[in-house]
């Protein structure tokens, strides 16, 4: 028999009737990290100076919708029954290919009205899109939530994982896969594989089209280890089918722009 094991509150505090959760405190934790590092380097690559924090102003509420209405959409049969629960964001059940895709397009059409460059932003904003994911990932163990399929204490221990993750890994019983650690990790090695992209000087863009790359091949095996994954068919996982398309995408797009000549200005200039 286990222990009484006790999971972490999900609720970081309260201010009377409202409720503040990890999830959101992580989640703007992760963001405000990553748009100072991008604020930054934006400045260094002469961007002009708030031109991070005015895309943000447009970009994340865009982001979250967009995530929100990309798990709704794909789990319509539960929300059609529940549509009080489509809005409780703080209760996870957001996707990241959801924010991603409101994100970019939105970065797109704010950089064509500031007549700056998207690919020049898209790279210097790169490292800290997947910083904030690698970080965003924790929301996701407060609250118990996109793990793996069953193992025992000893695997996690075999691990050497702090006991307090092993802990919040045991869910009604049973020990599970912390895939959120999983991909945390590997978009923490991602983050500093394109802050080290930097000085190798690729061409305009393809620091981005890396992070795409990299997330994606990351994001397509940990994906196949959750037991929580918003399923296209019975057997096919959305998560993995964009993780192939995009790859497949973001490599087309690094050999179109290089014969086309579009990547000749490099990251470092300005």
């Amino acid at each position: 028999m286990e222990k009484n094991i006790q999971p972490i509150d999900p609720i970081a505090f309260s201010f009377g009737p409202i409720e503040v959760h990890w999830y959101g405190v992580i989640i703007g934790l992760g963001i405000a990290l990553a748009l100072w590092i991008a604020m930054r380097e934006g400045e260094r690559r002469g961007l002009p100076k708030d031109i991070f924090a005015d895309l943000m102003l447009w970009a994340i509420p865009i982001a979250i919708l967009s995530a929100r209405l990309y798990y709704v959409i794909f789990q319509w049969d539960y929300y059609s029954q529940y549509p009080g629960e489509i809005f409780k964001v703080w209760n996870g059940g957001i996707a990241i290919h959801g924010a991603l895709i409101g994100s970019v397009a939105t970065a797109y059409f704010f950089t064509k009205s500031r007549n700056v460059s998207f690919w020049k932003l898209a790279d210097i904003a790169a490292p800290s899109i997947i910083l904030g994911q690698a970080i965003g990932r924790w929301g996701n163990f407060m609250n118990q939530e996109a793990h793996g399929g069953e193992v025992t204490r000893a695997f996690l221990e075999n691990l050497y994982l702090p006991e307090f993750i092993i802990n919040q890994m045991y869910i009604n019983g049973t020990y599970y896969h912390p895939t959120f650690l999983y991909e945390s990790i590997w978009n923490l090695l991602g983050f500093i594989l394109l802050m080290s992209l930097r000085r190798v000087n690729l061409g305009r863009g393809e620091i981005f089209l890396s992070y795409v790359i990299w997330y994606s091949i990351g994001r397509f095996f940990v994906e196949g280890m959750r037991t929580d994954s918003l399923m296209l068919t019975e057997s096919l996982r959305i998560a993995q089918t964009i993780s192939i398309a995009l790859i497949v995408f973001a490599i087309g797009l690094w050999i179109f722009r290089r014969v086309k000549g579009y990547s000749k200005v490099r990251y470092l200039e300005k």
